[in-house]
Formats: structure tokens, C-alpha cells, sequence
């Protein structure tokens, strides 16, 4: 970019948490007259260039939708790269990430192959110490899938008599989710012109300012990422209220 940042947005009012949708990396790969596997590749690359950019400019949690719980309805050969790919992907950032980052991988991690679990204690473990942006990347990951399982977290405590039925709210939940301690969403942004959250923290984007933009993932750039915060900053927010 040759413009200066603080004239593009206004960096004392960034949204603290942005939860993207990384859509769009088969219809970009087609576009271009690559195979999906590719797609999925730049994609991946796209997630590490745009984490640092927003590690750079001050945002300080970043929760990507990389495979969902129902991506397992595609097809074994995708499948297959995606699951490859995360494994490399996440091989690649032990070896030379310096980003300050941390990163987590939030979702049904004991149901992916063993090989890949141990790729992602190993990037949970040496980034726990960071202490730039958080970065969650939400992988075999389902938004009611994550409410069940917080509350049979809670229901579990109130038949061991750790808790009782009363003391259940809000809070109580959201401590209990894969996101327990962070805040919720400021900013969601979907790619590729798709305008739906496909079970996404629909607990947490309760309050989530929404911009969508045609562009697929893999061709959505810093500058994209400017003009996303840039309608955000133009909202006013009122949790509610008037």
C-alpha cells in the first residue's frame, strides 16, 4: 500500500476482534483455471499475509472459518488437500514464524487425523507466549455443534453439584465456548458475495457489525481489508439501545 494507514482509517477506533469468512477459494481456483487444491493453497497463503497486516495495523484477535463440520460432504480427494494442507501450513509456521502471533485451533480437534492433532499442539504451544494478535482458526469446527457441547460443559457441573440450575446465564455460557475470555466479534466480513453466516459463532456475532464483499478470498488483499473497516468505522453501534 502507498498510503499511509492513518490517513485510510482511523487506528483508535479498530475493531478489537474480526471474524472472517473465508469463502470463495474454489470459485477463485476455477476463475483462474487452477484445480481446488490450488485454490485452497492461495487461500492459506492469503491467511498468513492478512494476519500479519492486521497484527501490524493493531487488531488484536482475528477468528477465521477455515472447514467447517459439514465440509466432510465434500468430496474425499478435497477433503483429503484441505486436511493436507492445514498440516502443512501449520508445519511451515513452526519453522519460520515471527510474527508475534498466537494461534488457536477452535473445533472438534480430536476427530481430525492424529498427525494433524500434533501439528496443532505444536503451533498452539509455541505461539501460547505471544502476545501480538490471537489468531482462532475455527477447523472442523460447527457453531451449534460449539453451543451443545458448552452446555453439556454446564449441565455436567450442575448434576456433579458444582453449580446450581439458577447461577446458569449468559456469562456462564460464553465462558464455556471455544472463545471463553475473548470478546465477541466487533467485525464480520464474508467473501465472495455469499450474505449468510453458515453456522458460524452465531452465539458471539449476536452484536457483530456485517460487511460482505464480492471478492473471493484468495484475491482479498489488505486493501479490501481497509475498505472493510473503513464502513465499519462508519457505523454507529448500539448494542440495542437507540
Amino acid at each position: 500500500m502507498t498510503e499511509n494507514i492513518e490517513d485510510l482509517i482511523d487506528l483508535e477506533n479498530l475493531p478489537k476482534h474480526v471474524a472472517i469468512i473465508m469463502d470463495g477459494n474454489r470459485r477463485w481456483a476455477k476463475k483462474n483455471n487452477l484445480d481446488t487444491p490450488q485454490g485452497h493453497k492461495e487461500g492459506a497463503e492469503n491467511l498468513k499475509r492478512l494476519a500479519k497486516f492486521a497484527n501490524k495495523i493493531g487488531i488484536k484477535y482475528m477468528t477465521v472459518y477455515a472447514f467447517s463440520t459439514e465440509n466432510w460432504k465434500r468430496s474425499k480427494e478435497e477433503v483429503s488437500a484441505i486436511m493436507k494442507l492445514l498440516k502443512f501450513y501449520i508445519a511451515s509456521l513452526l519453522k519460520k514464524y515471527d510474527s508475534n502471533i498466537k494461534i488457536n485451533v477452535l473445533g472438534r480437534i480430536k476427530d481430525l487425523p492424529k498427525e494433524l492433532q500434533e501439528e496443532i499442539q505444536k503451533i498452539i504451544e509455541k505461539t501460547k507466549d505471544n502476545t501480538g494478535l490471537v489468531l482462532n482458526i475455527c477447523f472442523n469446527y460447527g457453531g451449534r455443534d460449539e453451543i451443545v457441547t458448552a452446555t453439556k460443559k454446564i449441565a455436567e457441573k450442575v448434576l456433579n453439584g458444582e453449580i446450581k440450575l439458577d447461577s446458569i446465564n449468559e456469562q456462564m455460557l460464553s465462558d464455556n465456548l471455544y472463545t471463553a475470555g475473548q470478546p465477541d466479534p466487533d467485525l464480520l466480513i464474508r467473501t465472495s458475495g455469499e450474505e449468510r453466516i453458515s453456522n458460524f459463532l452465531p452465539w458471539q456475532i449476536s452484536y457483530s457489525e456485517f460487511v460482505f464483499t464480492d471478492k473471493y478470498w484468495p484475491e482479498y488483499n489488505e486493501e479490501e481489508f481497509i475498505k472493510s473497516i473503513q464502513i465499519y468505522q462508519k457505523r454507529t453501534r448500539r448494542f440495542g439501545g437507540k
